[in-house]
């Protein structure tokens, strides 16, 4: 099932005592395994963080408003890190972009050895009305929807049951990624919080569903919603030229040209898209307000 846009569809379910979100992120995560190269193990990583990443970005305020998300555990795959706004437009990274390791024992890609299980999940959450929220919670296994669980029930006093998942295929292609929320409304009944408990468990393996039928579908089949609110979701990072341009010029024109006598050429780096902007003797010249040296 080919998927061009990716989308949260949101309702409310079980007598609106729980809040429900299914994410279709299969086009954010192909976006990110092109521009990151990344290897099946790191596109797990890093998908499963961009998803949860948008549904915490659904929640924002106004569409600028702003979310950090870095796990930083002690894995072979390094930090990760994602941010996103109130538009769900998000971008982000994996240190070890092409990380690859043995199978677990039941045959799946080893997440938990990717991200790690001693570290921290952190949360920076601005909305534009002062200090910003800053969430903190320890990493409980590093397959991520676990510790996102953890990170709402410590730092948002909010149980949440989630299921995250992401399928690629042997060509490197990702066939399916998303996730299922299931978050008790405040005040929820002990039979609703149970409900949330024991649906999760039918999308153990949410990334193949997706790849088959796709959100809307799974709503309408396991949730019986017909009517969700839903919102797309794009990879969009906020690096250009013209700030990577700002940056040569923050290093002082004495430092800027040492540096291109050294090198040849400047290259700014955004991490968050893997995107090189290059500056040569002419660009630098011509920043400085000067004649190239």
């Amino acid at each position: 099932m080919q998927k061009e846009i990716s989308k949260i569809y949101k309702a409310l379910v079980f007598g609106r005592e729980v809040s429900l979100a299914v994410l279709d992120t299969t086009a954010l995560v192909r976006e990110a395994i092109v521009r990151h190269h990344l290897s099946a193990l790191s596109a797990a990583a890093l998908g499963r963080t961009m998803t949860a990443t948008a549904y915490l970005c659904s929640w924002l305020k106004a569409e600028e408003s702003a979310l950090y998300v870095t796990v930083a555990g002690d894995g072979a795959g390094g930090k990760i890190s994602v941010s996103g706004d109130g538009a769900l437009r998000l971008r982000g990274y994996i240190t070890v972009p092409d990380l690859v390791l043995p199978p677990r024992a039941d045959g799946k890609l080893d997440v938990g050895g990717c991200v790690g299980k001693h570290g921290t999940l952190r949360v920076v959450r601005d909305d534009g009305e002062g200090i910003p929220f800053v969430g903190t919670s320890e990493l409980l296994t590093g397959e991520i929807a676990e510790d996102f669980s953890a990170y709402f029930l410590t730092s948002e006093q909010r149980p949440t049951a989630i299921a995250l998942g992401v399928l690629v295929a042997p060509n490197g292609e990702c066939l399916g990624a998303g996730g299922v929320f299931l978050q008790p409304m405040p005040g929820a009944s002990e039979e609703a919080i149970s409900f949330a408990e024991e649906k999760i468990g039918l999308f153990s393996n949410i990334s193949a569903l997706i790849a088959e039928k796709g959100a809307k579908r799974l709503l309408e089949e396991e949730f019986g919603v017909t009517d969700a609110a839903v919102r797309e979701i794009s990879f969009r990072c906020r690096c250009s030229r013209e700030k990577a341009a700002s940056a040569v010029l923050s290093m002082g024109r004495e430092d800027a040209e040492s540096l291109l006598e050294e090198a040849g050429e400047i290259v700014v780096h955004c991490h968050d898209c893997n995107t090189d902007y290059l500056f040569g003797r002419e660009d630098v010249a011509a920043l400085f307000g000067g004649k190239k040296k």
